[in-house]
């Protein structure tokens, strides 16, 4: 057995910060969506968390909220943060739209057409798709921390969608029971290429609000806080 084949390698995935997004806008990949207040006091938690930790490498999705979630986790560790598309947000016909529980909006006739198939889904990238770029992503980070931990910072969805693969759930589910809050860590742990162990915390839990964490019961008029 080559070292490289023996060596354990932590590829901490981690969900953005709160956003500051007052319309309930399903923001998706749109560009010009920042931290809020909230959201950069998250980033700061999970950078404080991880600071005694063996990072060598961080990396994050393209769009604002990830970079600025990352930033603090690589000024921590003299690190640049590395940018990856494949670590985006799914892509999602809904984008831009307003969506709120009890708003209606899946009631409305004209959204019906991309509601017909929850399991590819119809309404967005195909569950299959988001594994196949999240796994190179995750890949990408274990070749250059090899040895050491990785941070790559990502969006809910495809988080969650990538542990599902992994822990070998069915990909379709509900989206109330995803556990991956704002700020949370889904840690993977690597034996040279291979994945031996799936982890997960929540260092920010008691900035989170309790409306949007894993598990919580929808609140009429909030956003959802979900697929962000």
């Amino acid at each position: 057995m080559t070292q490289s084949e023996n060596d354990i390698t932590v590829v901490h995935v981690m969900r953005h910060g709160e956003v500051h997004n007052p319309e309930g806008v399903l923001y998706g990949r749109l560009p010009g969506y920042h931290l809020s207040d909230l959201g950069r006091q998250m980033a700061d938690r999970v950078a404080d968390h991880l600071a005694d930790r063996d990072i060598t490498h961080v990396v994050a999705s393209p769009l604002e909220r990830a970079q600025e979630t990352a930033a603090p986790i690589a000024k921590t560790h003299g690190l640049d943060v590395a940018s990856d598309e494949r670590l985006i947000e799914a892509a999602n016909v809904f984008q831009g739209k307003t969506f709120g529980v009890g708003d209606g909006a899946l009631r409305k006739p004209g959204n019906w057409r991309h509601l017909t198939n929850p399991f590819r889904p119809s309404w967005g990238e195909p569950y299959v798709d988001q594994v196949v770029r999240m796994m190179a992503a995750l890949g990408r980070a274990r070749d250059a921390a090899r040895g050491h931990e990785a941070v790559c910072v990502s969006h809910q969805l495809p988080i969650w969608i990538v542990r599902s693969f992994v822990e070998r759930r069915r990909l379709w589910h509900d989206p109330r029971r995803r556990q991956c809050t704002l700020a949370s860590l889904t840690s993977f742990t690597f034996r040279g290429d291979r994945i031996v162990s799936v982890g997960y915390s929540e260092p920010a839990r008691d900035l989170v609000p309790p409306h949007l964490r894993a598990g919580a019961k929808p609140v009429k008029g909030a956003a959802k806080g979900y697929g962000a």
